[in-house]
């Protein structure tokens, strides 16, 4: 914290995140030590690169004000992010009841042996996005078990996910050929059906043959016709 006669501020430096293309901002606190109106003004090098408010001002005795310093969105970031822009805070005693319409610029003229505080503050980038602390484990001589861990639970993953993109085209098929096997399969049973039904009739009929040609008994040619159209029927029935 800078301290003067009349006003201390804090923070002594202007830290801006600093990222391409993006506006940041970063504030100032100025204390009024004094039982008096302390009126302040605050200057820089780059006027059209900084926006300030308020730019000047009355703290009143015993207290605080705050100021917000917006630096432009930047196309380009300065050699070694180092910026050499600078900021002048000036203060004089005010008179009793002034307000913030009431700042001229003769308040801080050096006339008549009237005291003027100034403080000078230097801007510095700082990153936007810091990177992250290292974790413990992969310090020098730390124990590499938690990064090995991690390898192993993507490798051993990695068959699994090339098993499953082999297997989904494999279960996936378009409409048009679903609805083709559907076609084909619905017409292989209706063949089957119609052949059983055929088979059914030959065989009632062969029925019939033998009752009327053998009363008392059947042949053994018709018996092992029997079993062999029986055995195909089942075959049939079974496949459908």
């Amino acid at each position: 914290m800078a301290s003067g006669e009349f006003i201390s501020i804090y923070p002594t430096e202007l830290k801006f995140p600093f990222e391409l293309r993006k506006q940041s901002s970063c504030s100032l606190q100025l204390s009024n030590k004094t039982d008096q109106y302390i009126a302040f003004k605050v200057k820089t090098t780059n006027p059209k690169k900084y926006c300030v408010r308020p730019n000047a001002g009355v703290v009143l005795p015993g207290s605080s004000c705050n100021v917000t310093v917006t630096m432009q969105a930047q196309k380009e970031a300065p050699p070694d992010m180092q910026c050499k822009d600078k900021f002048l805070i000036q203060s004089a005693i005010a008179p009793t009841g002034t307000t913030n319409k009431d700042i001229t610029p003769e308040i801080f003229n050096r006339e008549d042996g009237k005291v003027i505080d100034e403080f000078k503050l230097r801007v510095v980038y700082v990153p936007a996005n810091p990177p992250s602390p290292v974790p413990e484990g992969s310090e020098e001589g730390g124990s590499p078990r938690t990064s090995l861990n991690e390898d192993e639970s993507k490798s051993s993953s990695l068959p699994e996910a090339v098993s499953r993109s082999l297997e989904e085209p494999k279960a996936k098929s378009s409409p048009s050929e679903a609805w083709s096997l559907i076609s084909r399969l619905t017409d292989e049973k209706a063949s089957a059906l119609q052949q059983n039904q055929k088979l059914r009739q030959e065989l009632e009929l062969v029925r019939k043959e033998i009752s009327k040609n053998n009363a008392g008994g059947l042949s053994m040619l018709f018996v092992v016709l029997i079993g062999l159209i029986g055995l195909l029927v089942g075959y049939l029935i079974k496949t459908t």
